[in-house]
């Protein structure tokens, strides 16, 4: 009796245990990413050939403590390798796990091969040779909390590469989780007709044929481990590999289930037939090219069981939410009668079927945890009979509420925005609290900012209204879902695959009164224009007429254009981000401003002010609320930071220029006592600058007009 250990990925224990058992493995005992067991020689064979769940097989020959580089070697030195492999074949290490005295798996690595090459020697044989990657004979060796394991490779390369691919590039779904799958919702236990509409390469259904036509999965691996141990006994393997083939020959005859497999790429489905072809189970299965959503059922019950795409495998989440929806919809409508399986990385997207799950389970693709929900569907007697279905329930019933808001809000703004000669606003603002969001239309496009939720409310229940949210808008609207991008500032985690920043830029242009400016939508977290500052450029560009305009902190220069088309004898614009002043050069271009007429300046605006010696009539400034820009000395706060700031920048203005000062700090408190001292006077101007949009959110931004005092001797 020999003692394994049966790898496989983590979420996969409970299978493996149970077909370790049924296979008559003994000491079955579960572990983290894989499952502990003694076998005999010939069961050990067996399983190796027939296991659907394991990635790798060791036969364990140590165990013990290990607290020292001299333990390990010794460790290793104590086995007697020349028993185990010859020294014409070449051998390999794979060390795990590091920690106390090895600080890297290279170093542990090293030690057994020098105990082993020892070890030969001073049995009186040649050393063997090293092969890193391709050896014949391969050590397993994980070194954990001060204990090391050390183990044959008995099943060679990873289990899960049958040999049936075409390509050999990394594959979505590997062939043990597809038969994981197929194990956890109870398929394999009872084989019945199954259909996956996103079949990609095949991977399920083939997965499901080779199960249903009791094919051994390693019949078409081209080598194992245990080939050049010489424990190996060949006779025993040769039989069990007959019995196998003679197994494959009569399951196919016999098998009377029946597999379809359908995918919008036929591409993807030439592949699939190849594979299924390779596996000898092509005449098994039934491949068409088809939309997932004009799918209909070849039987009046069956199971689906199916990898839909997600994340990096479609377009935006908003489209991923609309198809999961629409997919959810399809299967009420067509689909009564049948269990359905869907692996997907994130929840939230199996939450937009809006199907209640008899089971939800997780499952790990690699090192990405999903979701793996199963559900049963009711039959209905009339499915078949009606020629026209039912049409299904308006997406925007999902959250009605929300939904009849933006209809509302659209049908006030929309007037409102073409008299004012802007295309882009504000259109939701957290109207209603369930729905924490800001959503604002730039152009054709819809941008959403989601806010952080109070601590009172469940994640899962922020991300479930957030999800309604991305469904119900776009039916609202009557847009593209396409259309639709969701940024967040704060979530890691589930809907972090949503905020694909810099990976693609999206650009458009967009009209706000006079003036033209170019937005990137995806590729920062704010698009390149301020909304709520709209009334405020305008302003600036009506007091510019003939004057020397400075605008600090001047993030792309929209109120640098405003005061450039307003008349402004000069416009000075100013900003540490040589990203944003190039930006910023963009829209005076976009604007048919010559920039060579006008000054960028890229420097620290605080140290800039107090460097200037010049003087302007007009100076609007726009300071963060906080910065701890590497290119600063110190931190800035703009309620600490801003007396001072307004002292060195009223030097800078003329005797009747005027400083436009605003921020977007909540509870600002501006010190007017102390810019009294300097014979300011401040005039708050919130009430002007406010623009009707954002009417709901009084307290997005304050803004200051400041000037020289007048003298008491002025008329």
């Amino acid at each position: 009796m020999l003692n394994f250990f049966a790898a496989a990925p983590k979420g996969f224990e409970y299978s493996l245990s149970n077909e370790l058992k049924e296979f008559g493995a003994t000491d079955v005992k579960e572990s983290v990413a894989g499952v502990y067991f003694s076998a005999p020689i010939e069961l050990a064979y067996r399983i190796t050939l027939w296991s659907r769940l394991a990635s790798r097989i060791v036969v364990v020959i140590y165990k013990g403590a290990c607290e020292s580089a001299e333990q390990l070697y010794n460790a290793a030195y104590a086995v007697d390798w020349p028993s185990h492999f010859s020294n014409q074949s070449t051998f390999g290490i794979d060390f795990h796990g590091t920690g106390g005295f090895i600080n890297n798996t290279q170093f542990g690595a090293l030690k057994i091969k020098d105990a082993v090459v020892d070890r030969f020697r001073d049995d009186g044989q040649e050393r063997p040779d090293v092969e890193r990657i391709h050896s014949d004979f391969r050590i397993d060796a994980h070194f954990r909390n001060n204990q090391l394991t050390m183990s044959i490779n008995f099943s060679g390369p990873s289990l899960h590469q049958r040999g049936y691919r075409s390509t050999t590039g990394e594959a979505p779904l590997k062939e043990n989780l597809a038969a994981n799958m197929l194990a956890r919702c109870g398929w394999q236990a009872k084989p019945i007709d199954l259909l996956d509409p996103f079949c990609g390469s095949g991977t399920v259904v083939i997965e499901a044929a080779l199960m249903a036509a009791d094919i051994a999965p390693g019949l078409q691996r081209a080598r194992f481990g245990f080939e050049h141990w010489l424990q190996h006994d060949d006779q025993v393997w040769q039989d069990i590999l007959q019995e196998a083939k003679a197994r494959a020959s009569l399951g196919k005859s016999r098998c009377n289930v029946k597999f379809y497999g359908s995918d919008i790429d036929s591409r993807m489905v030439a592949l699939a037939k190849q594979n299924a072809e390779n596996a000898g189970v092509a005449d098994l299965i039934d491949f068409t090219v088809s939309d997932a959503l004009e799918v209909t059922p070849p039987l009046e019950t069956g199971f689906l069981v199916s990898n839909p795409p997600y994340g990096e495998r479609l377009g935006s989440i908003t489209e991923l939410l609309q198809l999961y929806y629409q997919l959810g919809d399809k299967f009420k409508k067509d689909f009564g009668g049948w269990k359905i399986a869907m692996l997907c990385s994130d929840i939230e997207l199996l939450s937009a079927l809006k199907l209640k799950a008899d089971k939800q389970m997780k499952m790990f693709n690699g090192a990405l945890e999903c979701g793996f929900n199963l559900y049963t569907l009711h039959a209905k007697s009339t499915r078949r009979e009606a020629p026209v279905l039912p049409e299904g329930v308006d997406i925007a019933d999902i959250s009605p509420a929300f939904a009849n808001r933006i209809k509302k809000n659209m049908k006030q703004l929309t007037k409102w925005a073409k008299k004012e000669g802007i295309d882009s606003y504000r259109i939701y603002d957290a109207d209603l609290p369930e729905y924490n969001v800001a959503i604002d239309k730039y152009v054709d496009h819809v941008v959403i900012q989601e806010y952080s939720a109070p601590a009172t409310i469940p994640e899962a229940v922020t991300k479930r209204r957030l999800t309604d949210v991305l469904l119900s808008l776009p039916a609202a609207l009557g847009i593209d879902p396409e259309l639709v991008t969701l940024k967040t500032r704060e979530r890691q985690k589930g809907a972090s695959q949503y905020q694909k920043l810099d990976e693609q830029k999206l650009e458009i242009i967009t009209q706000e009164y006079n003036a033209r400016f170019k937005l990137n939508l995806t590729g920062y977290l704010d698009t390149g224009l301020f909304l709520d500052h709209r009334l405020t450029r305008k302003l600036v560009g009506e007091k510019s007429a003939g004057k020397r305009v400075l605008n600090l902190f001047s993030y792309t220069g929209s109120a640098s254009v405003h005061a450039a088309l307003g008349g402004a004898k000069s416009v000075t614009t100013v900003d540490m981000s040589n990203t944003y002043l190039a930006w910023a050069k963009e829209n005076f271009e976009l604007n048919n401003l010559n920039v060579r007429q006008y000054k960028f300046e890229q420097a620290n605006c605080i140290q800039w002010i107090k460097d200037c010696e010049e003087q302007f009539d007009l100076i609007f400034i726009d300071p963060p609320t906080f910065s701890n820009s590497k290119r600063m000395e110190d931190s800035w706060d703009v309620q600490r930071d801003h007396a001072a700031l307004l002292v060195d920048l009223i030097k800078l203005l003329s005797p009747t220029g005027e400083i436009i000062f605003s921020n977007n700090k909540r509870k600002f408190k501006m010190d007017i006592n102390l810019l009294g001292q300097y014979k300011m006077d401040v005039k708050n101007i919130d009430n002007q600058t406010l623009p009707m949009d954002y009417k709901r959110n009084p307290h997005i931004h304050n803004t200051w007009s400041i000037t020289h005092a007048k003298s008491p001797y002025s008329s």
